[in-house]
C-alpha cells in the first residue's frame, strides 16, 4: 500500500528501517566527503557532502537527520577515514580543530534545519524545499565562517574578511546550485508517493 512522506516520518516506519536510513544518510555522507576538490586558494576542499546532509535532513525529518550527521562525526571521531582528503591534517578527531571543522559541526544542526521546514510542509514544492535547504546551509556556512573567523588569519589578524575570503565567496554559487537541484527532488517525490 503506497504511504506519503507525512506518514512515513509521523510513524510507518518500523524502528528498524528509520535505523537503517540514518545510517545509509551516514555513510552517503561520509562517500561525498571522498568526492573532493582541494582549491588552492582555501583550505577548504569543494565537496557534495552540504547537499548530502541537507537531503538528508528534509527525507529523514529533524531527528533523524541529525542523528544521521552526529553518527557520521562519531565515525569521523574515532578515525575511521570519513571525511574529506586534507594534506594537512589526518583523519580523526583533530579534524574538528582544522579550518573545516566549523562546516562539520554544523552539519547536525543544518539537518535538523532542514528537517523541521520539511515537516511543517517545506518539501511539497519546489520554491518552499530551497527555502528549507537554504535555511540548512546557511547554517552551515555560519558554522564554517564563524570558526574560520577563528581559525584563519588575515592581513592584520583573524578577521571576518578573510574567512569570508576563503570560507564562503568560493562556494556559496556552487553550492547555491547544488542546493536548487537537491530541492527538486521532494516535491517530485511527494508527486508520487503522496496520496489524497
Amino acid at each position: 500500500m503506497e504511504a506519503s512522506l507525512e506518514a512515513a516520518r509521523a510513524d510507518g516506519y518500523a524502528t528498524p528501517i528509520k535505523a537503517a536510513a540514518t545510517l545509509f544518510v551516514a555513510v552517503l555522507t561520509a562517500a561525498a566527503s571522498q568526492i573532493s576538490v582541494p582549491l588552492p586558494f582555501t583550505p577548504v576542499p569543494f565537496t557534495f557532502q552540504p547537499m548530502i546532509v541537507l537531503l538528508g535532513g528534509v527525507v529523514l525529518g529533524p531527528r533523524l537527520g541529525m542523528a544521521a550527521q552526529l553518527m557520521y562525526l562519531a565515525a569521523g571521531a574515532a578515525g575511521l577515514p570519513v571525511f574529506a582528503y586534507s594534506p594537512e591534517l589526518p583523519q580523526g578527531i583533530g579534524r574538528f580543530f582544522g579550518p573545516t571543522g566549523g562546516y562539520l559541526m554544523a552539519y547536525p544542526f543544518a539537518a535538523f534545519v532542514a528537517g523541521s521546514l520539511a515537516v511543517r510542509g517545506f518539501d511539497r514544492r519546489y520554491l518552499t524545499s530551497v527555502v528549507a535547504m537554504a535555511a540548512g546551509l546557511a547554517v552551515i556556512f555560519l558554522g564554517g565562517v564563524t570558526w574560520l573567523t577563528l581559525y584563519a588569519p588575515g592581513a592584520d589578524g583573524r578577521s571576518l574578511a578573510a574567512a569570508l575570503a576563503t570560507g564562503f565567496y568560493p562556494f556559496v554559487v556552487a553550492d547555491a546550485i547544488k542546493l536548487c537541484l537537491a530541492a527538486a527532488i521532494m516535491p517530485v517525490a511527494w508527486r508520487f508517493l503522496h496520496t489524497e
